[in-house]
């Protein structure tokens, strides 16, 4: 599955390039608020402009309801993007159709043509074959540039594909790479590190894990629902009822890879201001719920992380937005930046924590795509990625 064709092993001279971005960004008041996705795939259409294509760009943005709704409108992004790339970006109202016909056939070498989003047609989510063939009709070549979608089995992500020599573009490339290696072929030690807030989330991935990686350390309001599992009280926590029984399987299948905080911070409510309190791990206080890892949990991931060949972060050890629990989240951004290790984080809030940590550039690689890093680590087959030209 990850041995796909790139833009750097077909010619695109002259050629009309569809490129599937993921331009899905916020705007606000008119204008792009945060272009991190624009901006990640630029290497990509600067790629394919020195090399003679002419640019048909694609995505899909928010989730419109019914049909054409002008706040979901891509326009903003054709101004932003303008900027960026230094040179006019031709806008067309539609994705298929007239419009885009027209403004697909004026174009000549070098020049970028962004269509409309592409969920204002019902069809795209449904993966209708016939919006794929319309898309496909407008070039000669389509490249998949937007990892975060390629989970999801859509007319531009994958139906589109069918109908022309499809191959990555050099973000989805990248991000092959390495959560395709990490998962494949990882260098050992492999240390996964997981948090957040749900295990259900991410049974699948726990479970590929536990067969893959060395150690798995778990932090997170996850870890509360492996405790209750184990028997402890655990106050006033975010449990997960439900995954109790899968949580006890876990324990037992992951014969000691499992590791879960010995020590926790507490505090009297969820609240920044909450009264804070650190203990070992044991039945916590009536009225108390656990919002980070313990300073002696941080010190024992962080000696297991100084020596690690591959680390694979996804999820928040607590409640760091709140900065008397964001200790465990930022030691552990620490101590993955510091070590030699391949490391990889994915999933939105894990990212946030290692830009605002300021550790961004010791990482080996960020991934774009929360759910499709997901998928890919817990060993799936992402449609958008198999849809592409095999080397």
């Amino acid at each position: 599955m990850f041995n796909k064709k790139s833009i750097t092993d077909i010619d695109v001279k002259g050629k009309r390039v569809l490129v599937r971005v993921d331009y899905n960004v916020p705007i606000k008041d008119g204008k792009v608020d945060d272009d991190t996705r624009i901006r990640a795939a630029m290497p990509t259409l600067n790629y394919l402009l020195e090399h003679g294509a002419a640019l048909i760009l694609c995505s899909h943005l928010g989730r419109p309801k019914a049909g054409p709704d002008p706040k979901y409108s891509l326009r903003p992004v054709a101004d932003h993007l303008s900027k960026l790339i230094g040179k006019p970006v031709s806008f067309a109202e539609d994705c298929v159709g007239p419009a885009a016909e027209k403004a697909a056939k004026a174009l000549k070498p070098g020049d970028v043509l962004l269509l409309e989003n592409t969920r204002f047609h019902p069809g795209e989510e449904k993966n209708d074959l016939d919006l794929a063939r319309q898309l496909a009709s407008l070039a000669d070549i389509y490249v998949n540039d937007a990892f975060g979608s390629a989970h999801r089995a859509h007319s531009s992500t994958e139906g589109v594909a069918r109908y022309l020599p499809a191959v990555a573009g050099l973000l989805m490339e990248k991000e092959i790479r390495y959560l395709g290696q990490a998962i494949a072929n990882p260098k050992h030690p492999f240390v996964a590190i997981l948090g957040g807030a749900k295990i259900s989330d991410k049974i699948g991935v726990i479970r590929n894990l536990l067969q893959k990686a060395d150690q798995v350390l778990i932090g997170g309001g996850m870890a509360n629902t492996f405790f209750k599992a184990q028997g402890y009280p655990v106050g006033d926590s975010l449990v997960e009822d439900d995954a109790l029984d899968t949580a006890r399987e876990l324990i037992q299948m992951s014969s000691n890879r499992l590791r879960l905080p010995v020590d926790i911070v507490i505090g009297d409510r969820f609240d920044a201001d909450a009264d804070r309190k650190v203990m070992p791990m044991g039945p916590v206080p009536e009225g108390w719920r656990i919002l980070d890892i313990g300073p002696k949990t941080i010190a024992a991931y962080q000696k297991v992380l100084a020596g690690a060949g591959t680390v694979v972060w996804n999820g928040p050890m607590g409640v760091f937005e709140f900065p008397r629990f964001a200790d465990g989240t930022y030691g552990v951004a620490k101590a993955v930046a510091d070590s030699n290790a391949i490391s990889i984080i994915g999933g939105g809030e894990s990212v946030s924590a290692i830009q605002k940590s300021g550790l961004s550039d010791k990482i080996t690689h960020i991934s774009t795509g929360g759910g499709a890093s997901l998928e890919m680590l817990e060993g799936l087959v992402l449609p958008g990625l198999a849809a592409l030209n095999d080397k």
